[in-house]
């Protein structure tokens, strides 16, 4: 089996950069295989245009003979670039993207007269097979049918040649099958309940869009090193390895030069995304060896999302062409940073303004902070919601492991805006005398854009960060689709915002307040009530864990524990009260990712009995036989004084024994522990077996593992150690 190894290392070590040669300016082919404004005026009558354009900026339903003409000019567009087929493309609650293609092809009873068919009834709506995706008991197996529908806020694209229809996921009776519908179904209270709000500072404004900027973090590996490695194939990280003598601790990667195979890869994927319309923009290294991040222009969240799933596909298919194998676990090697997926998170107005950036007038400056101190609020009375959005198997060796944000959700918002804070938490009870109120807007307010510019500090270590002009969501797994983390923040400060406009009124009609004052009043107590989330120090500390406890945070370190805030009466009435999820939507997909994380653990733990007892014994007990032999050969020669001699070898051969008896003990345990845990009924108990009693074997046995690594004859090893993986570029 090293032959493998030392076949996939000649392999990686002589490959050349692949020719490629982008097609044009990036500004000419953006978009050029989207179904956009520019085909749509060229493709669509102007009534089936305004028809989708109503159906994007309005949300106004799109009828069935509109959607025909539709459904034809999409055809022809998508035939005249050489399509032959057209899918649903939609995101069931795997994780991964969902398509089943059908031909735009078509024949008589008799099968004579075949034509190119394609009407609004296909456009509009297919049915996919729903008992097939987790669906958490809402459907039966025997209940099959499930329904995908048009999403026109998110244009049509062609990838290859299939015409994919992005498309929400729902059950034969209605409940959401994926994750598009409840982040559609969030930013639309969100639109709501923000403009509502923006009509105190701007009559004019009739509509809030929520927008997202995310970061993927991902690792780049040849595709025969990758291969060689049966952990990194089937769990999608390595669950052995000893650590490389070097790893990052030189710095020397982050945003150094990029090595040629990563850039000519870098450079054929940006022209994929330019062609399909994702606008990404930056490209850099990241500080592990062989880590790499793309981030693009920010975009209206649902667009943001879709563009985001389909670059995670594109991503593996693109690098298949270069010999390449992308990682996007949040933890592939030991010893070394993971990956994740900063979420940038704004809200913008149809007028153009940013809500989450200050300007110059002390108007402005009172809609940001009313904003933004929402925001903080909302996080605040609903942080254990945050954390169980991005709870998953992979996420947990990342939160809380000293290189991400911590498990503990918290905001950072610099100590220039703290001051702010505390300027406005000492606010009258009531109505504010003008002195006080020309000094809160001239000297508090009004000097927000300066506070904000020499702001500079930054908390890496912080979940839930500022920074300038949006708040950044640092926990999100480099794995997630975003949906999950942005449906949940866009809910919570939907509410949130929905609470301020009653509270606001409420005083301006009763107290008989006016408007500047009612807000200022409300703000301050939003200011002392959610004193406890803010933090400014290191994330990382042990101080800040016993900190955090004292302030009632939640510190949720392990998945299992995490998502029962998915079920907790707060969670249930708040999506049910706002129409994101009803309960029956909100348990299913608390079970769903409760069986995704014990079938991860089961699975990676089935991976490391198997690479443990058919590779690392076997390999290991080679190197000791050719040891013992070599002890015998020195006793023939030397007699007696063979022990002295022989001393190093004897001391190896009994390692390698004692690490071996570890292994087989420590598999035996942990299998037994599966065992226990497999016949569980209740998945809350089945998840916590596998993340109390299973889980801990894996370090255990990797530990031995290990050591055996250092201890066998390189040649015989038979997995392609760290030191390659990493630095084989």
């Amino acid at each position: 089996m090293s032959t493998l190894r030392f076949q996939a290392l000649r392999e990686a070590s002589t490959r050349k950069p692949v020719q490629f040669e982008e097609s044009g300016r990036k500004s000419a082919i953006f978009g050029s295989n989207v179904f956009n404004d520019k085909a749509m005026k060229q493709y669509l009558t102007s009534d089936a245009f305004k028809g989708v354009q109503g159906a994007v900026q309005h949300g106004t339903k799109i009828d069935r003979k509109l959607a025909d003409y539709i459904a034809m000019g999409m055809k022809e567009w998508a035939l005249s670039k050489g399509v032959t087929h057209y899918t649903h493309w939609f995101q069931p609650l795997t994780g991964a993207t969902a398509e089943k293609h059908d031909a735009f092809f078509e024949t008589s009873y008799d099968g004579s007269d075949p034509v190119e068919k394609f009407g609004g009834a296909q456009l509009v709506q297919q049915e996919p097979d729903a008992s097939s995706f987790p669906n958490g008991g809402i459907r039966n197996t025997f209940e099959a049918r499930g329904y995908t529908a048009w999403d026109p806020t998110s244009p049509a694209f062609i990838y290859g040649t299939t015409l994919c229809i992005p498309t929400v996921f729902i059950s034969y009776t209605g409940e959401a099958l994926d994750y598009k519908t409840p982040l559609l179904r969030a930013l639309t209270v969100m639109d709501e309940a923000a403009t509502d709000v923006c009509k105190y500072f701007d009559k004019n404004v009739k509509k809030v869009t929520a927008t997202l900027g995310w970061e993927q973090e991902y690792f780049l590996i040849d595709r025969s090193l990758a291969e060689s490695r049966p952990d990194l194939m089937m769990t999608g990280r390595t669950l052995l390895g000893h650590t490389s003598a070097k790893g990052q601790q030189l710095d020397d990667h982050y945003f150094g030069s990029i090595p040629t195979r990563a850039l000519v890869y870098m450079r054929d994927l940006e022209q994929e995304c330019m062609l399909l319309g994702i606008p990404v923009k930056t490209r850099h290294n990241e500080v592990a060896p062989n880590q790499f991040e793309f981030a693009p222009i920010f975009e209206e969240t649902n667009l943001a999302v879709d563009h985001n799933c389909l670059l995670m596909d594109v991503m593996q298919k693109v690098a298949e062409r270069h010999d390449l194998k992308v990682l996007l676990h949040e933890k592939p090697f030991k010893g070394v940073n993971g990956s994740g997926k900063h979420n940038n998170w704004s809200l913008a107005t149809d007028t153009g303004v940013n809500l989450l950036s200050p300007s110059k007038t002390p108007m402005t400056n009172l809609q940001f902070l009313t904003f933004f101190i929402n925001t903080i609020k909302a996080v605040n009375d609903n942080e254990t919601l945050l954390r169980a959005a991005i709870a998953t198997a992979s996420n947990d060796h990342r939160l809380g492991a000293n290189e991400a944000p911590p498990a503990i959700i918290s905001v950072f918002i610099g100590a220039q805006l703290t001051k702010v804070l505390e300027e406005l938490e000492g606010v009258t009870t009531g109505k504010l005398s003008p002195e006080e109120k020309t000094d809160l807007k001239l000297n508090v307010v009004g000097k927000i854009p300066e506070v904000i510019l020499d702001n500079t500090d930054r908390n890496r270590t912080s979940p839930f960060a500022f920074t300038g002009n949006k708040f950044e969501f640092r926990a999100v797994g480099s794995t997630a689709n975003c949906s999950n983390a942005m449906t949940t923040l866009n809910t919570i400060v939907a509410k949130q915002l929905k609470d301020f406009k009653k509270e606001v009124d409420a005083l301006i009609e009763t107290k008989d307040m006016k408007k500047d004052d009612a807000i200022f009043n409300v703000l301050r107590e939003y200011i002392k009530h959610s004193k406890k989330i803010l933090f400014e120090g290191d994330g990382y500390s042990e101080a800040w864990e016993i900190e955090a406890g004292k302030r009632g945070l939640s510190n949720f370190k392990t998945t299992p524990k995490a998502l029962k805030a998915r079920v907790s009466k707060q969670a249930l009435d708040l999506f049910s009260e706002m129409g994101i999820m009803n309960h029956i939507e909100m348990e299913a997909r608390y079970e769903i990712e409760l069986e995704e994380y014990t079938k991860k653990i089961q699975i990676e733990g089935r991976v490391l009995g198997d690479i443990s007892t058919n590779h690392v014994i076997p390999t290991a007990i080679r190197y000791q036989n050719t040891l013992i032999e070599n002890v015998k050969g020195l006793k023939d020669i030397f007699g007696a004084e063979f022990e002295t001699i022989a001393k190093e070898q004897i001391i190896i051969i009994k390692d390698i024994s004692r690490h071996i008896e570890g292994i087989n003990s420590k598999v035996l345990e942990m299998t037994n522990e599966r065992k226990k845990a497999n016949v569980m009924t209740d998945a809350q108990e089945m998840a916590e077996a596998y993340c109390d009693n299973v889980k801990p074997y894996f370090d255990i046995i990797r530990e031995h593992c290990d050591k055996l690594e250092l201890l066998v004859d390189n040649e015989l090893w038979t997995l392609t150690k760290y030191r390659e993986l990493l630095f084989t570029k």
